[in-house]
């Protein structure tokens, strides 16, 4: 049951009540929700729901009414994050597990580590102890292989999940491992269950071969029941009458497990499937049905693998997946990154004035807007957030030291590019270090209860009402520009009038505690905005993918294809060019160019004294 509390109770009305839970031997969790305090319960400590709503400080008791209780959504109505050091799984980022279906050598283990890491994997997988259908079969290296993983997470920076099999394994896997798998053929092992929860290690729970979503879920609650929240689901499909996969992989598992728990869900599409060919399709399909991320069988020479060889993807094979779902991953409005560990490891660790740790990153407008989001998505958790009025502002304070980083967006898939910002890349002798695509959505918000009926007058960007012409056009409303999104639904919060509305993200709606009347208005669904992120000095944070310049070119015939040429004769994809008029220059051109390598590494320095001989002025912007 779920007892929520009056916003004024006393500490000691509070205590009182958890205190009669406990001596009846309740399992409870405190929970907040919308402002809410809220206490989730098992059991009744030998009281009926009406005792409880008795007591002083009890606002209502909300029956949960499913065999689970702990991983029911009704108990817990927020998403639940796993924080696997650096890495969090649940929530807007897709987390990548990969590695190979056992730990074979040192050697073997390292290398596959240090290439998925490189295309963006964050967990590194590999089984030491096998359960196998033949006890013939290769059992796995039992500690020698806990002590191979514990090397690849020294070596590579990534957290290791490895299966525990039996209880008695539970001292070495403390040792050793940061994520306890439990597998599906020990799904149901019940002393097992209770023994991970009891470990305080974050556990992958995969679905057992005949298992309903319901005994999965009352697998997991035998976890969450010993006092460990941090559980991972993995479908990992299941045993039916066909014959052409080795499972079938239930996709249609994700939309009911997100509704039925909190807890964050992961697909194995290499078990589910068995058939290398067939492991990039479901693993995209799983992304767009909604997984939280993937777990990955990647091996260097799968023919010669002890375990599972026919199942894993070459590293060449996994780095053409993590390029489709960078791609697939706004459309659900997620995010893919390749870089995530190194620049995580990089944010945390700057140092500021008075010995603070940590980064600041500073973005448009207010909390709610998608300058915001951008920030937040590229971020996460690992930096402080601060909002500036104008693009300059962002420009000075990172400049000035005031903050580390700045977000602004660059380009719009519709409206086209940003122009001040470009000209503002050029003026400030700041570097380009990461970007994130994002998707924008927009919504019209009001206030609970309001339908779009009795809106008369909408709140919101210019720039929003241009990209939402079409579902405007068919009302007739008074429409008033503001700043930015999120101050519209700020604005609209303050005023109090039913008959007003913004137009903005869903983030801001739940933020000022507005409802979305109707989502989806923009006039074309491919609307992306390319956001970058601006600093100081270059992040060292591995390989780069992409780099910016800016150059101008003589006025002379055939200038510009001289330049060019010289990406074309070394093999380099440009991916944007764009001029812009120079200022105090009239009809003379600045050239920003997008291209896919790391014109900085050594091995392009060639190239750059090219470019150097062929061009009036040469700035590079940065890699990223």
């Amino acid at each position: 049951m779920l007892i929520v509390l009056e916003p004024e109770i006393s500490q000691e009305n509070k205590n009182r009540i958890l205190s009669i839970l406990r001596e009846g031997g309740c399992i409870f969790r405190e929970i907040s929700d919308a402002g809410q305090n809220i206490i989730g319960s098992t059991g009744n400590a030998g009281h009926p729901p009406e005792y409880y709503e008795s007591l002083p400080g009890v606002a209502r008791v909300v029956p949960v009414n499913t065999a689970f209780k702990l991983v029911s959504r009704q108990m817990h109505p927020e998403d639940t994050r796993v924080r696997v050091g650096d890495v969090s799984v649940g929530g807007e980022r897709i987390v990548v597990i990969a590695g190979p279906c056992a730990v074979e050598s040192r050697d073997q283990a390292l290398a596959i580590a240090g290439q998925v890491r490189k295309y963006g994997a964050v967990l590194f997988r590999g089984g030491a102890f096998k359960p196998r259908t033949s006890p013939y079969a290769f059992q796995g290296l039992g500690e020698e292989g806990l002590r191979i993983l514990a090397e690849v997470r020294e070596t590579c920076g990534m957290p290791v999940v490895t299966e525990i099999t039996t209880p008695a394994q539970a001292d070495l896997v403390m040792k050793y491992v940061d994520v306890v798998q439990v597998g599906a053929r020990n799904m149901q092992n019940f002393e097992l269950l209770k023994c991970v929860g009891r470990l305080g290690k974050p556990v992958l729970l995969k679905r057992g071969l005949s298992a309903t979503i319901e005994e999965w879920l009352m697998s997991a609650e035998y976890i969450l029941s010993e006092g460990n929240d941090d559980v991972i689901l993995c479908e990992r499909g299941i045993r039916t009458f066909e014959p052409y996969t080795r499972n079938t992989l239930d996709l249609s598992s994700i939309p009911v497990i997100k509704n039925l728990t909190h807890l964050p869900v992961i697909i194995d599409p290499s078990h589910a499937t068995g058939i290398r060919e067939k492991v990039s399709p479901m693993a995209r399909a799983a992304i767009a049905a909604g997984a939280d991320g993937l777990m990955i069988e990647v091996h260097n020479d799968p023919d010669r693998a002890l375990s599972d060889g026919a199942q894993s993807l070459y590293p060449q094979q996994f780095s053409r997946l993590m390029r489709d779902l960078y791609v697939i991953a706004p459309v659900v409005d997620k995010q893919l990154d390749f870089g995530y560990l190194d620049r995580v490891h990089a944010v945390e660790h700057m140092e500021r004035p008075g010995g603070e740790g940590g980064g600041k990153a500073a973005f448009l407008g207010e909390i709610g807007t998608h300058s915001y989001k951008a920030c937040t998505r590229y971020f996460g958790d690992h930096a402080e957030f601060i909002p500036a009025k104008t693009f300059k502002e962002i420009f000075e304070g990172v400049k000035e030291g005031f903050v580390d980083f700045g977000v602004i967006p660059l380009e719009n898939s519709l409206a086209g590019s940003v122009h001040e910002n470009y000209d503002l890349l050029l003026e400030y002798d700041l570097r380009i270090v990461g970007e994130i695509m994002l998707r924008i959505e927009h919504n019209l918000i009001g206030h609970p209860g309001a339908g779009a009926e009795d809106i008369q007058k909408v709140y919101s960007h210019p720039q929003a009402f241009q990209q939402c012409r079409q579902y405007i056009d068919r009302h007739d409303w008074e429409l008033v520009p503001v700043s930015d999104t999120a101050r519209a639904v700020r604005h609209i919060k303050e005023r109090g009038e039913i008959s007003e509305a913004a137009i903005a993200g869903r983030e801001a709606a739940e933020i000022y505690g507005m409802e979305v009347i109707e989502e989806g208005i923009e006039t074309n669904p491919r609307n992306y905005t390319r956001f970058v992120v601006i600093a100081r000095h270059p992040l060292a944070n591995g390989k780069k993918q992409k780099s910016s310049l800016i150059f101008s070119a003589g006025n002379q015939p055939g200038s510009l294809f001289e330049v060019l040429k010289v990406f074309a004769d070394n093999g380099i994809n440009l991916v944007k060019l764009e001029s812009r008029p120079i200022h105090g220059k009239p009809w003379e051109y600045m050239f920003y160019v997008d291209l896919e390598a790391d014109i900085e590494d050594l091995s392009f320095a060639p190239v750059l004294e090219q470019l150097s001989d062929k061009t009036d002025f040469l700035k590079v912007l940065g890699s990223y």
